[in-house]
This record gives structure tokens, C-alpha cells and sequence, in this order.
């Protein structure tokens, strides 16, 4: 019998999916996010984790093929990178408004496209599946599109649930977040002179990280049993399954304390 990791809520998270400029390198645009842009994030009150997800520039999508299910990432709508911030409570986003409209001057000078996705209250969950000392040296982040029909109790019970259990147990993690998202709003992200376009069709409703010792080991995952045995679930919950290879998980701030450098 499969079982569920044990695991503590966070107050109040969220996630900023980033797609670069294309009339300059793409380097270019990663660097700046890594250095001054997140020198601007950084000092926002009320953060109790800041990160960097840098997604690796080849990304076609690690998850399986699956009959009915889009785990193939289409490339007009490959993700960049991450942005990913936990609050110290659900008031924190208050307290950083002046903070966040310095953020909202710079992002075109990195970003051509961002968007937004909340989680309500206590929604974010980190489990608890390494052993002391251990930690991901690989990461995978995984967004989900829930299918048509299948009601928002029932998917946030599948990632929850039916995932989590079913990839948690095959032993090979050790980092796992899960984040189930609020509907997508531009209202809460609606930087000027940024694209934000997210037809319904396309949105996400929940993403998972999962940490690996290396990158062999991430790699043997997705042809684990695990992934095999819940691929055939997959269809009757979600419409896609996009599995990234993440190329650096950077935190800037932590136990909401501001870090002197980046931690990799």
C-alpha cells in the first residue's frame, strides 16, 4: 500500500512562469534575471523563500508519451524559467508593493512574456522525502492541465493523493513541492509592455518540483515503474503533463532571511 509523505503547508505561494526576450540572446536575459533582477526581488518584505528556476534551453518534455495526454511541450510556449516565491504569511504580498513595482519596470528589459499562478491559502505543500544530509543535486518541475470536466476537489486529491504517493514511493526523491493553483487572473501579474496572453486552453492548474541526487538518477525516474504505473491514470484527470529538466535551482532568500550570494 502506497502512502503519502508527510509534509508542512506554506501560507501563501506563488509562481511566475518566464519567457525571455528573442531579439537578444538568451543568455543574456538568464544572466540579467540571475544578477540585478533578482537583486530587485530579493528585498521584498515578506518573502520566506525566494527562487530562481532556470529550465534548461532544450526542453521537449521528460514525461512519457500517454495516448490522449500532451506531454510533449510545444515550443512557441516552452517556459524559460520560474520565479517561484513563498510568503511568510497570506498578508506578506501587501508588504512588498513598492518592492514589486520596481519589479514591474525591469521585467521588460529581461522578460517578453510572464505569468502568474496563486495557489490559495495553505495550498503549497513541501514533503518530507530526504534523508538528513541529503539533497537535489537534479530537479524536474512538472505542470499539470487538469481535463475538462474533472472537478477542482477531485484534481487537487489526484496531485495530492494519487501522484505524490505514487511517485514519493519509489524512493528516489528528494526534494517535492506541489502547488495546486487558484483560476489565472493577468490582473495579479499585469506588468506594462509584457505579453500575458494565456488562452483557457493553455493554462496550467498545478505544478510539482521533484529533487534528485543527479541527473542520472531524475533521468531513471521517468523510466521508473513509478511513472509507468501512473501514466495510465493520467487521462481521466489531466489533458497535459509538461515535465521540464530544470538547469538551476537558485534561492536568494531563505527562512526569510536575504542570502549574501545565490545557493545553488
Amino acid at each position: 500500500m502506497t502512502q503519502t509523505p508527510t509534509y508542512v503547508k506554506k501560507p501563501f505561494a506563488s509562481s511566475i512562469l518566464l519567457w525571455m526576450r528573442t531579439d537578444q540572446p538568451r543568455q543574456q536575459g538568464m544572466d540579467h534575471w540571475k544578477g540585478p533582477h533578482s537583486k530587485i526581488i530579493s528585498v521584498t518584505p515578506g518573502f520566506e523563500e525566494y527562487r530562481q528556476i532556470h529550465l534548461a534551453e532544450t526542453n521537449p518534455g521528460l514525461w512519457p508519451a500517454i495516448s490522449g495526454v500532451e506531454t510533449a511541450i510545444p515550443a512557441d510556449r516552452r517556459i524559460d524559467g520560474l520565479a517561484e516565491v513563498t510568503f511568510q504569511s497570506v498578508l506578506s504580498p501587501l508588504w512588498g508593493r513598492k518592492q514589486t513595482k520596481l519589479a514591474y519596470k525591469d521585467e521588460v528589459n529581461v522578460f517578453r512574456r510572464t505569468l502568474l499562478y496563486a495557489g490559495p491559502p495553505n495550498s503549497a505543500r513541501w514533503y518530507d522525502v530526504a534523508d538528513p544530509g541529503e539533497r537535489a543535486e537534479a530537479r524536474a518541475l512538472i505542470y499539470l492541465r487538469r481535463r475538462q470536466g474533472v472537478g477542482t476537489g477531485a484534481f487537487r486529491r489526484f496531485v495530492t493523493e494519487v501522484m505524490v504517493a505514487g511517485l514519493a514511493n519509489a524512493g528516489m526523491l528528494k526534494e517535492l513541492r506541489t502547488q495546486v493553483f487558484m483560476p489565472w487572473s493577468q490582473r495579479l501579474w499585469d506588468t506594462p509592455n509584457v505579453a500575458h496572453d494565456n488562452p483557457t486552453d493553455q493554462r496550467f492548474h498545478a505544478s510539482m518540483m521533484l529533487g534528485f541526487t543527479d541527473a542520472d538518477a531524475l533521468r531513471a525516474s521517468f523510466a521508473s515503474d513509478a511513472v509507468t504505473k501512473l501514466s495510465p491514470v493520467l487521462p481521466s484527470f489531466v489533458s497535459a503533463v509538461h515535465a521540464y529538466e530544470v538547469s538551476a535551482a537558485l534561492t536568494y532568500v531563505q527562512n526569510g532571511k536575504i542570502l549574501p550570494t545565490y545557493q545553488k
